[in-house]
C-alpha cells in the first residue's frame, strides 16, 4: 500500500465523490479512480460502492478508513520529524470560519501566520452555516455556539458574552422593553442558517436557568452580517456577541435593551477530524488561531464579569 493511494481513498470516503476528492487533491479524476482501484486490488477486496449518484464505503472500507486515518497521520508526523528545520511546514490547509470573526479578528492577522509559515497554502472558507468538516474536507473549523456530539476532536477556546440590541428607530416606534413580558409587543430578527426552524425565540437567563420566550419575527435571515444589518434597519431586536456590536453601541447606532436578561455566552471552539495526533501544520494553525482570538475572548469575558 502506498500513502498516496490511502490519501486518495480517505478523501473520496469523506467527500463521497471521486470528482470532488480529485479537485481538492489537485489530481485528475481518472488518476484518483485508478489509484483506488489499485488499492482494492492490492487488498483483494472492494472498499467503495460506486453509483452514478454517490460513492459509499463497504464494510471493509469502513474498517480500512479508521486505520488509514491513523496511518496517514503517523506518516505525516514521521516525515515532519526528519524534515530540515529550515524547510518549515509545507502543504495545504483548509479552514472554515464564521463570517464576523473571520472579517474582524482572523483574516486581518493572517499575514502574521503566513510570515511564520511561508510554504503553507491556506484555503479559507467563511460561512455561518455548519459545514460538514469531514465530507467537505476541512482540516480545522472554528465554531461559535453549542456543539453536537459528533465524535470530532474539540479544543475549547473560550466564550463570547452576548448583548440584546435594537436600533433607536425601532425603539422609537415600539418603545423600550423593560421586562420579558414586554416582548409580547415586540419583534426580533429571526436567525436560521437553513431556514428549518418555525418561529423565533428570545433566550435569557433567569437565575441559574436558561429560558426562552416565543417572539414575533417579521424577518428571518441566515447570516451574521444580514442579522446585524436587519437590526440596524429597525427590523427588530437581536441577540449577538457583544464584541461584534461594540462599535454600533458606542456610536449610538444601536442601543442595548433588557441588559439584565442576556442569553448564555456562546462557546468558541476549534474542531478537527485528525484524531489525537493531528499533523504538525494543523497543530500550528490551531495554536495560532487561539492566539489570534485571545484578545477578543478576554475582552468578552471582561464584559461578562462587568
Amino acid at each position: 500500500m502506498e500513502l498516496e493511494a490511502l490519501r486518495i481513498f480517505l478523501r473520496v470516503a469523506e467527500l463521497k465523490s471521486f470528482t470532488r476528492a480529485a479537485e481538492q487533491l489537485g489530481l485528475a479524476k481518472a488518476r484518483a479512480s485508478v489509484r483506488v482501484c489499485e488499492l482494492e486490488a492490492a487488498l483483494g477486496t472492494r472498499l467503495l460502492l460506486r453509483t452514478t449518484r454517490m460513492v459509499r464505503l463497504t464494510e471493509e472500507g469502513e474498517q480500512l478508513y479508521q486505520r488509514a486515518r491513523r496511518l496517514v497521520a503517523e506518516a505525516d508526523e514521521v516525515q515532519s520529524m526528519f524534515a530540515p528545520a529550515s524547510s518549515g511546514l509545507r502543504g495545504r490547509l483548509r479552514l472554515d470560519l464564521p463570517v464576523s470573526l473571520a472579517r474582524t479578528h482572523v483574516i486581518p492577522r493572517l499575514p502574521e501566520f503566513l510570515a511564520l509559515h511561508p510554504q503553507l497554502e491556506l484555503l479559507v472558507s467563511t460561512t455561518d452555516r455548519r459545514v460538514d468538516l469531514l465530507r467537505e474536507g476541512f482540516d480545522c473549523v472554528l465554531r461559535v455556539g453549542a456543539l453536537s456530539d459528533s465524535g470530532l476532536m474539540v479544543k475549547r477556546l473560550g466564550a463570547l458574552s452576548m448583548a440584546n440590541c435594537a436600533s433607536p428607530a425601532y425603539l422609537a416606534r415600539y418603545g423600550m422593553p423593560r421586562t420579558i413580558a414586554d416582548l409580547d409587543r415586540h419583534f426580533v430578527v429571526g436567525y436560521s442558517s437553513t431556514f428549518d426552524r418555525a418561529g423565533a425565540e428570545f433566550e435569557y437567563r433567569d437565575g441559574g436557568r436558561t429560558r426562552t420566550r416565543r417572539v414575533r419575527a417579521a424577518v428571518t435571515v441566515n447570516g451574521s452580517d444580514a442579522y446585524s444589518a436587519a437590526c440596524l434597519a429597525g427590523l427588530g431586536i437581536i441577540q449577538a456577541p457583544r464584541i461584534g456590536m461594540r462599535q454600533a453601541l458606542a456610536d449610538g447606532r444601536l442601543l442595548e435593551v433588557l441588559p439584565d436578561f442576556p442569553c448564555e455566552p456562546m462557546p468558541v471552539s476549534l474542531v478537527h477530524g485528525h484524531g489525537h495526533r493531528p499533523p504538525k501544520r494543523v497543530r500550528a494553525l490551531m495554536s495560532w488561531l487561539g492566539g489570534a482570538l485571545v484578545s477578543a475572548l478576554r475582552e468578552s469575558e471582561s464584559a461578562q464579569r462587568t
